[in-house]
């Protein structure tokens, strides 16, 4: 067979086109597509061409500024070169770099560089030691820049003594090199401790003990920090694990994401509190690590805005307005969008400007900040809007429209979801004038919180709740005419379409007309409201309510009777009793509620917040009523005992221990009766027949404790359980239930009071009696809620009506 010959393979430089297109269209279409950019950095570095790699890189670290990977990556290509005008170009990056990278690997490259260039000699190594000292004093509290310290350490070694008195010079150098280092949590700092041990015995063994026993406590101190210190960065996601450019990028805010910000905050805010316990006269060092600590926080959360204001509110606390500034600043680069950052930078600007002595402020930065912020708000508007809206319009989501996110059509479902995303930037948009409005007013006078709502008037986007904070301002700070002018205000709102499509808006015009007891306008706004029909009437009832309010306590019977028969005829499911209550009651005040219906002990135990339900336990510690169900868990082996009523004794719910064998064997036996299906699960029998036939039953084969059917939770904790968010707003780590109560179950807790084995005569209690398995939580607190039909459920929330 003949040989075949194989073509040597032929590096081919890429087209300058396909870099500059590639570029172009990042720079223009996907400036954070961080995969676009590390393909291009590939492929500006593959073609060898410097010139190729410069422009990638001045692109790259212009949409990404202070990103270490991408800065190290740069500089190092202009090291690597031989070219005098490479290394020129490093120096001069170097310079630029170095005071505000966060980067150790920066720092290294930066010492490389001066070892290289400068010439042997006594006065080159003082100007390596300057190098060295000048590192340390920007980078030497990272925990990696430990190789930095050794470096120093030998470099300091390594220094030639022809004197005695050069000898006491290097060993007072070395030891104040090796004190600093050994008190600070470096990943080497237990080898240097062992090095600087050899030194100090090395010299003399009577000083070194003094030495040593003066750095112990300290050392010890660096070496918990670094454990801890270890434990948090683990996670932070600081280097990529293949090697290469680490790109922060913009967040969709999924549960990973929002627990990296945890974590991030985690760590900053330990950081904060000075772990390493620091004195007074070392704070220069607390803030030397925690500035470090938030740079990194920077380049890699860039897209964060609340990472940016941790940083800025630190500096501010700590008297560092001139840095908090700068970090504002940088972060409305990296968030042009960000509410909090513009909101921060403002007030600072305008800080700035009160704190001059100047008779007349010149405020025209912060009006310039709002211009450009709203400009770039109402573009992201733009984008976000429906093809068929018009300018002039915003979308009022119905329950048709919440209806099409559960659909089954993708297309609906997505416009359902750009609608609502369109809706809340309109708020937000509205928000930021009104924001503007009383900031003009503050700073400059009632008549310049004028103009800027005019200005406000002028763009088609803002909501009506700009209208009603314009009007409500003129009510508050206008002396004069105030009144008249913010009724104009909100008549002005009432010729627009879309504000009068609102029930939100009419409900603050007629809370507003109420306010200032203007019954006439009031009575003709309701009126028109019901005679016109705009909304349906569960859209229109609080404003039925809000009327309904007014005159019952206002107007007299006859009129109020004939106002609730309108109401039943609009709401024909609202039970009598309801309404009848709600004309007696004053602000919190129910007296039908807590006394005629049995409130009253229920608001004692929930700290006075009357709830549609219970807070019982039942049998398997679930606090019934928090859920869609209050059904258990069937499946929950029914091994817990009922939490105690709060009028018995302490002592008598103690109960002797089972020794592991018993506790075993029981707990086998529950497990195997809850995996034995069930054919039959009876009704759970009513509460007074389980007393009457507990009463009537003799007494039972065993000596068991009395079953506590139910136990009230305490006051406090129930109170506390109110406070608790829904289950599916959690997005930490999620716990095996079942492992985690074993776990519990099985855990042998020693008594204070008592011997840690039961006594001989104690009875044991076998497992406790399952409670049965579809037994609810009791029967609920009396309630007069709206009926909402055969197939409602009960009210959700607190409400009693």
């Amino acid at each position: 067979m003949a040989d075949e010959s194989i073509p040597e393979p032929i590096d081919v430089d890429p087209p300058v086109d396909d870099i500059e297109s590639a570029l172009t269209r990042l720079q223009q279409d996907a400036p954070n597509d961080t995969e676009g950019w590390k393909r291009l950095v590939d492929l500006a570095e593959s073609s060898g061409d410097m010139s190729r790699i410069r422009r990638v890189y001045d692109a790259l670290l212009k949409q990404y500024p202070n990103n270490p990977s991408a800065q190290t990556a740069y500089i190092s290509h202009f090291l690597a070169s031989r070219s005098d005008d490479d290394r020129k170009e490093a120096e001069t990056l170097l310079r630029d770099y170095l005071r505000t990278s966060p980067s150790v690997d920066i720092w290294r490259c930066y010492l490389d560089y001066v070892r290289r260039t400068i010439q042997q000699g006594t006065q080159s190594r003082e100007t390596i030691r300057k190098a060295y000292d000048f590192a340390l004093s920007h980078i030497g509290q990272d925990r990696d820049s430990g190789f930095i310290h050794s470096a120093y350490i030998k470099f300091l070694s390594e220094a030639d003594t022809t004197t005695t008195r050069d000898a006491q010079e290097r060993m007072d150098a070395l030891r104040k090199a090796y004190h600093r280092a050994v008190q600070i949590p470096l990943d080497n700092v237990e080898e240097l401790w062992s090095d600087l041990e050899a030194f100090e015995n090395g010299l003399n063994k009577i000083t070194a003990k003094k030495f040593m026993g003066d750095l112990r406590e300290g050392h010890m101190q660096a070496r918990t920090v670094l454990r801890q210190l270890s434990n948090y960065l683990k996670d932070l996601n600081l280097a990529n694990p293949q090697g290469g450019l680490v790109l922060p990028v913009v967040p969709t805010f999924s549960p990973q994401e929002k627990q990296l910000v945890v974590r991030w905050k985690t760590y900053l805010k330990w950081e904060e509190n000075n772990p390493l316990e620091l004195e007074e006269k070392d704070r220069p060092t607390l803030v030397s690590r925690v500035q470090l600590a938030y740079r990194k926080a920077l380049a890699r959360m860039r897209y964060y805005p609340e990472i940016w204001f941790m940083a800025y509110h630190w500096n501010l606390s700590n008297g560092n307005t001139s840095e908090a500034i700068s970090i504002l600043k940088q972060g409305l680069e990296a968030n042009p969008g960000s509410f909090v950052l513009i909101f921060a930078y403002a007030e600072q600007l305008e800080l700035a400007q009160l704190k001059k002595e100047a008779e007349v402020k010149d405020f025209s930065d912060v009006h310039a900040l709002y211009d450009r912020f709203f400009t770039a708000v109402r573009t992201k508007l733009d984008e976000l809007a429906p093809e068929e809206l018009p300018a002039d319009s915003t979308i009022v989501t119905t329950s048709s429209d919440e209806s099409m996110k559960d659909g089954d059509d993708p297309e609906e479902g997505a416009a359902a979801q750009r609608r609502e995303e369109f809706n809340t930037m309109a708020k937000h948009y509205s928000n930021a004038w009104i924001n503007y409005i009383v900031f003009a007013r503050r700073a400059q006078g009632h008549k310049a919180s004028r103009d800027a709502f005019g200005k406000a008037r002028k763009c088609k986007r803002v909501g009506w709740e700009v209208f009603k904070a314009a009007a409500m301002m003129e009510y508050r700070c206008n002396q004069e005419d105030g009144k008249l002018v913010a009724t104009r205000i909100f008549e002005t709102g009432m010729k627009n379409e879309r504000f009068l499509s609102d029930p939100d808006f009419i409900l603050s015009y007629l809370n507003y007309l109420l306010s200032i007891n203007d019954e006439n306008n009031a009575r003709a706004l309701f009126e028109r409201v019901v005679r016109e029909k705009r909304f349906k009437p569960e859209e229109a009832k609080p404003i039925w309510e809000r009327w309904a309010k007014s005159q019952y306590t206002y107007d007299d019977l006859p009129a109020v009777l004939e106002l609730e028969k309108r109401m039943a005829e609009v709401y024909p499911n609202d039970v009598p009793i309801k309404r009848f209550a709600q004309r007696h009651t004053y602000e919190n005040i129910d007296p039908i509620a807590e006394h005629d219906l049995g409130f009253t002990k229920q608001k004692r135990t929930q700290n006075d917040k009357p709830a549609t339900n219970s807070f019982y336990y039942n049998n398997n510690g679930a606090v019934p009523g928090l859920g869609s169900s209050g059904d258990s868990n069937p499946n929950i082996s029914n091994n817990k005992r009922p939490l105690p009523q709060q009028d018995r004794k302490h002592n008598e719910f103690k109960r002797q221990r089972q020794d592991n064998a018993d506790r075993d064997r029981d707990r086998d036996r529950s497990r195997d009766r809850d995996r034995r299906p069930a054919r039959y699960s009876p009704p759970p029998p009513a509460q007074g027949w389980d007393r009457d036939r507990e009463r009537n039953s003799g007494p039972s084969k065993r000596d068991e404790p009395k079953k506590e059917e139910k136990a009230v939770l305490p006051a406090k904790l129930a109170w506390f359980v109110t406070q608790l968010p829904p289950a599916e707003s959690y997005d930490g780590p999620i716990f095996t239930a079942e492992s985690l109560v074993e776990r519990l179950r099985s855990a042998v807790i020693p008594s204070a009071n008592r011997s840690r084995s039961p006594t001989a005569n104690a009875p044991q209690p076998a497992s406790p009696p399952q409670q049965p398995r579809n037994a609810g939580p009791g029967r609920p607190p009396p309630d007069y809620g709206p009926y909402q039909g055969p197939n409602s459920g009960p009210p959700r929330g607190n409400r009693r009506y």
